[in-house]
């Protein structure tokens, strides 16, 4: 199996978002390995149209009309996009409902017809032949208000469920980043907790909801998938088994069994049951916890790892550059380049983030180009990165607008990285950076800036931990895992369901 990451839930002006679909496809093709452009296509109930409502009533019909009008060249131009080995894509699109929580259906099918229906699951039945799957998205809104109904909930039709996206994180009431959307706050009966507990089977994905035509936005939701190959064939029937998990932007690569069985897959024990969690995370590991029927099980926490550099020893260590910070709102265009001395570049990923929209407001007009930001690799060696990108004005002190790169280095503690970026140059030791992070700002009062952030080694990102459980609680006992790294990205590794 490999690992390969995608946005399977986003918008653009193909309906009542913003940007222009080429240019939402080539900000995909830019850090992802999939992706599916997601248009909103009806509302079955939705409310009437009054003074209060006519906004709301208005913006969706627009949108929906938008999309039937134009659905034929949607569709050729997502399949057009579909390229095995390089970049996959999905057709998809979206129905809300206030009964049944809002839905995007999958399907590997490009002839994909843009059908009307009652809900979720009508949707679903009208759409057989084409091999279609309906995802819940954004959970943990309150019944009847667009949350999920774990009791109309069915895995038949709904193999993974969106645990995290721009609305926030639908695990629990208690988890980090909570809903703050104009829709609501979360409700407890409507997480994922909740419905694990009602006896509901189903495996994790993350993905953006951003509104303005950049799949991938980091920090928004991504999705991990392990597949056979980088394919649609493969990377659908990795889906439709569960193989996947979801993040809120860093690409952990994460493993989870118990007795061999993987995320997403469903075993007989009669004995002991081994459980092994293997994860390459991106900055110090803060706190694994593995959930046994919906309540934590084991916690490990980052202290209680070995995470400290060995000195003197070649050895592999993940470092961040970080770029944006100053005041321009309109987007500041960065060229940058880091140079690895006295060691070797292992390998690089970007942090890109687009413009942050999560839904249309009154007086917002379509700017096509809005998110055409030219965020990119430039070139990388064994030895050096460049890469291009926009960031903006942070739009609060807790909502940052940067930009990043992670460089994976091999080296000791005198391996050097210099960093250059708009003017500045930056030449600091890896044995520096394990002693802490370092800046530059291009000009002297309310400018824009570099973080060359604290050196992570590998004991303090990659980790392999096993624990034996022989107590049977239910008739099927549900294993998951969360990870929180220090920077506050998190993993949730979808369940093994033992019987």
């Amino acid at each position: 199996m490999k690992l390969f990451w995608g946005d399977l839930h986003n918008h653009c002006g193909i309906t009542y978002g913003f940007g222009e679909l080429n240019n939402a496809l080539e900000a995909a093709r830019g850090q992802l390995d999939f992706c599916a452009i997601i248009g909103h296509a009806m509302w079955p109930d939705m409310p009437d149209r009054t003074e209060a409502t006519a906004f709301l009533v208005d913006f969706h019909n627009e949108g929906f009309a938008k999309l039937r009008a134009d659905w034929e060249r949607v569709r050729a131009k997502v399949k057009e996009a579909n390229a095995d080995e390089e970049f996959v894509t999905f057709q998809g699109y979206e129905i809300h409902s206030s009964e049944f929580g809002d839905h995007h259906v999958l399907s590997p099918s490009d002839d994909l017809p843009l059908e009307y229906a009652a809900s979720p699951a009508e949707l679903v039945e009208k759409l057989a032949a084409y091999d279609v799957i309906a995802v819940p998205h954004h959970i943990g809104y309150s019944p009847g208000y667009r949350g999920i109904n774990w009791e109309a909930f069915r895995s038949d039709y709904s193999p993974i469920v969106e645990v995290y996206s721009k609305h926030g994180c639908g695990m629990s009431d208690t988890s980090s980043y909570p809903y703050y959307h104009t829709m609501g706050p979360k409700d407890s009966g409507n997480t994922v907790l909740a419905g694990l507990k009602k006896g509901k089977t189903f495996s994790f994905v993350g993905s953006t909801d951003h509104h303005a035509g950049y799949p991938g936005s980091y920090g928004d939701g991504r999705a991990a998938v392990w597949a056979k190959g980088k394919s649609r064939e493969a990377i659908w029937e990795a889906i439709k088994a569960g193989r996947t998990y979801a993040v809120t932007g860093d690409k952990m690569a994460c493993r989870f069994s118990v007795n061999g069985t993987e995320m997403g897959g469903r075993l007989v024990a009669a004995g002991a049951r081994q459980i092994a969690l293997d994860a390459e995370c991106v900055d110090f590991i803060d706190k694994i916890t593995v959930f046994k029927n919906a309540r934590p099980w084991k916690v490990v926490t980052g202290e209680s790892l070995d995470q400290a550099a060995s000195s003197g020893i070649k050895s592999k260590y993940k470092v961040r550059v970080e770029l944006g910070w100053g005041d321009s709102k309109q987007g500041y265009n960065w060229t940058a380049k880091a140079l690895v001395i006295g060691g070797k570049l292992l390998s690089a990923d970007s942090c890109f983030r687009g413009r942050s929209v999560l839904a249309p407001e009154p007086g917002m007009r379509e700017n096509p180009d809005m998110n055409k930001l030219g965020n990119r690799i430039l070139e990388q060696s064994d030895a050096a990165l460049s890469w291009a990108c926009t960031t903006f004005q942070n739009p609060s002190t807790l909502h940052p607008a940067t930009a990043a790169v992670v460089l994976e280095i091999e080296g000791d503690e005198g391996t050097e990285l210099s960093v250059q970026a708009n003017g500045m140059n930056k030449v600091v030791s890896i044995g520096k950076l394990l002693e802490g992070s370092c800046s530059m700002h291009v000009q002297p009062y309310n400018s824009e800036a570099m973080l060359i952030h604290r050196a992570v080694p590998e004991s303090a990102y990659n980790i392999h931990l096993e624990w034996t459980d022989t107590e049977k609680e239910l008739e099927t006992d549900v294993y998951h895992a969360e990870i929180r790294q220090s920077n506050h990205q998190f993993a949730w590794i979808s369940p093994v369901f033992v019987s």
